[in-house]
């Protein structure tokens, strides 16, 4: 085809054998230890605070290695996670209602459309129950009902109630739990926290990950930090799209760096599409607001059955005349159908002429989240007490009152399921670096329930990596890299020659404006939908872009200072080459599963239609070049402990 190279099979040999409820306690006692005298002469460098990084570094902190913890904000809370709302999961079966583990591991397959591994499905959902456990002990305010017992509510793509939940600040609580633990270990002496830095280079040496290339964001100055292991933990590239719900600074700096340096990149067309976002309100926008899809437990969704009704006030539009089309189409799910369905089925009805709200490029993209049935139901100020921040956000933003007036929500850009390849240890194919939370790829096939992110983010750092990373370190201490060593050397070249060319390049259009129109070539052509000729036009969009980004930016001020906009171009930079690769890998997937939607692949009544003779496999991209196509290896995928079949949530 051109735009790819076939590569050799990929194999994860570090995914132990035998009955999936006993894989991780086996691997657990295989993975050798480190005795407390030798953590103290290891050093951890982990890129990132956010629940992932923030558990980690407070884990191995408290075990003893000598961590050093990066984030490009100005203070760890600020690391993204704190903007997650509506709760995360857990098999505790509070309600009675059914859950189980194995209940817990099956959703998430099915979720993710048998599209990720089964045995690390199950090692999420079998340590799911000890994150809360770990979290309430150190006091993250998890709402409770009367009697004290810990509270629950439902998310989609679940027929129980298994998500934890403070109130619509979930994230937040949780990272506040996290920074409290890392803080512990700041003050005992075995974290080291580098706030306002920005890795943006990975130093491999001898064929290891050994440090990073990190510049000081408030002076301009380039360092180099070099350690036994690295951790990347930096979040997801939502942003490549350029609208999302993601923070503005979030990006995939650190993971392109180490994709480049030769971890390969699995996935990377597997973009999750929220359902519940306020919807774009113009094109000054540059950035969209996520309202919590623990909504969908009391909200109804609906638009009018007729065109005609797509102007008048909700409020006035008889129930005769309503189209609970979620309801409607999924009877047995209704409103909590996974996130990839609802996205699919709001898209669909919009596109009908049926949307609501005002004209924004000459459409309505919008449909109704109402709460009046809930509010007749357990009364207003029970929806207060479960939702009052959410409706406070959106009021705010909006001008309107959901407790009058319907909300209005569309689908935007929220999470990736795809990032750098790992294997059962979370290592990636550079030895010594590891990926945890959404900047692997590991858990969440091509579409991730709601309430896993954080799920996914507090297992690996409280309870996966730190029993798989001591395997690594028991093979230390290492030999010592100094920093005249030619590879360190090299890296910290690079950076500098690359920080040069963006501030010696007097072109004529700013940073955003670049970011801007790669992220409309996205959502056109690898967005909620994609074909292959929508791709195959991206691809040469995007490579046209590139060419002109590298001749024609602008980066104003200077390099030894504060510079946001030199920070951009590093960043969108990455993003654009990331774009290319999105759209080879959404290419070569000739079929439809979760979040990924091929129009070519599709049932009469369009759902998603997969095709698992084909594409029953981790894709895995190997870089090769800045002129060369990338190196496609395949990871199989085989299930033993259920059954691959085509989803349904009628």
């Amino acid at each position: 085809m051109g735009y790819y190279t076939p590569g050799e099979p990929l194999v994860d040999r570090k995914a132990p054998d035998g009955p999936i409820d006993e894989r991780w306690n086996t691997r657990k006692f295989e993975a050798r230890l480190v005795n407390p005298a030798n953590r103290r002469k290891l050093s951890v460098i982990i890129v990132g605070t956010g629940l992932a990084g923030g558990s980690a570094a407070a884990t191995l902190g408290e075990a003893g290695y000598r961590v050093k913890s990066f984030c490009y904000q100005d203070s760890p809370r600020r690391a993204h996670s704190v903007a997650a709302q509506g709760g995360i999961n857990a098999a505790k079966n509070y309600k009675e209602d059914g859950d189980s583990v194995h209940r817990l591991f099956f959703d998430t397959v099915k979720g993710g459309d048998y599209r990720s591994r089964e045995s690390n499905v199950y090692r999420l959902a079998e340590v799911s129950t000890s994150i809360i456990d770990q979290c309430v002990a150190q006091g993250v305010p998890f709402a409770r009902e009367y009697g004290g017992l810990l509270d629950n509510r439902s998310f989609g793509g679940v027929q129980v109630s298994r998500t934890f939940y403070a109130r619509g600040q979930t994230g937040q609580q949780l990272l506040i739990g996290a920074y409290q633990a890392m803080e512990r270990q700041v003050h005992a002496g075995t974290v080291e926290e580098f706030t306002r830095h920005e890795m943006l280079e990975l130093v491999v040496v001898d064929g290891r990950a050994r440090g990073i290339i990190a510049r000081n964001m408030v002076t301009g100055s380039v360092e180099t930090h070099l350690a036994d292991v690295v951790v990347i933990a930096s979040g997801g590239y939502g942003n490549v799209f350029y609208l999302s719900t993601n923070a503005m600074g979030s990006n995939t700096t650190a993971t392109w760096r180490a994709y480049r340096k030769g971890a390969y990149m699995a996935n990377p067309c597997y973009t999750q599409i929220h359902p519940t976002c306020i919807p774009v309100s113009g094109s000054h926008q540059s950035k969209l607001t996520l309202m919590s899809e623990s909504l969908r437990n009391d909200g109804r969704i609906w638009v009018p059955k007729n065109q005609a009704d797509c102007t008048k006030d909700p409020r006035d539009i008889a129930e005769k005349d309503r189209d609970y089309y979620l309801e409607r189409i999924y009877p047995a799910f209704g409103n909590l159908v996974p996130r990839d369905i609802a996205s699919r089925a709001a898209k669909y009805v919009c596109d009908e002429g049926r949307g609501v709200g005002p004209e924004v490029e000459g459409a309505r993209r919008g449909v109704y989240l109402d709460f009046a049935d809930a509010m007749d139901r357990l009364g207003e100020p029970a929806i207060r007490e479960k939702y009052g921040n959410l409706f406070d956000m959106y009021a705010r933003i909006t001008g309107e009152n959901p407790y009058d007036v319907p909300m209005r929500i569309y689908p935007a850009v929220h999470y990736v399921m795809g990032g750098l390849w790992v294997d059962y240890d979370l290592q990636s194919t550079i030895p010594g670096l590891f990926v945890t939370g959404e900047a692997n790829f590991s858990d969440h096939g091509a579409n991730r329930l709601g309430a896993s992110a954080l799920m996914q983010g507090l297992a690996d750092g409280y309870f996966v990596l730190p029993h798989t990373i001591r395997d690594y370190l028991s093979d230390g201490p290492f030999e010592v890299v100094p920093e005249d060593h030619p590879a360190v050397v090299e890296s910290l070249a690079a950076v500098e020659e690359r920080i040069r060319h963006f501030m010696t390049a007097k072109g004529t259009r700013s940073v955003d404006s670049y970011h801007r129109e790669l992220g409309n070539i996205m959502w056109e052509y690898c967005g909620m939908e994609r074909s292959e000729d929508g791709l195959k036009k991206a691809i040469d969009l995007i490579r046209t872009l590139k060419d002109d980004f590298y001749r024609n930016v602008r980066v104003l001020g200077h390099d030894q200072s504060l510079n946001q906009s030199l920070e951009k171009a590093g960043r969108v930079a990455d993003f654009i080459e990331l774009g290319e690769l999105m759209c080879i890998d959404a290419l070569n997937r000739r079929e439809s599963c979760g979040g990924h939607f091929r129009t070519e692949s599709s049932t009469e009544d369009g759902e998603a239609l997969r095709h698992d003779d084909l594409y029953a496999y981790v894709a895995a991209w190997e870089f090769t070049g800045d002129e060369e196509p990338p190196v496609l290896h395949k990871e199989d995928l085989v299930y033993t402990a259920i059954e691959m079949k085509q989803r349904s949530y009628k």
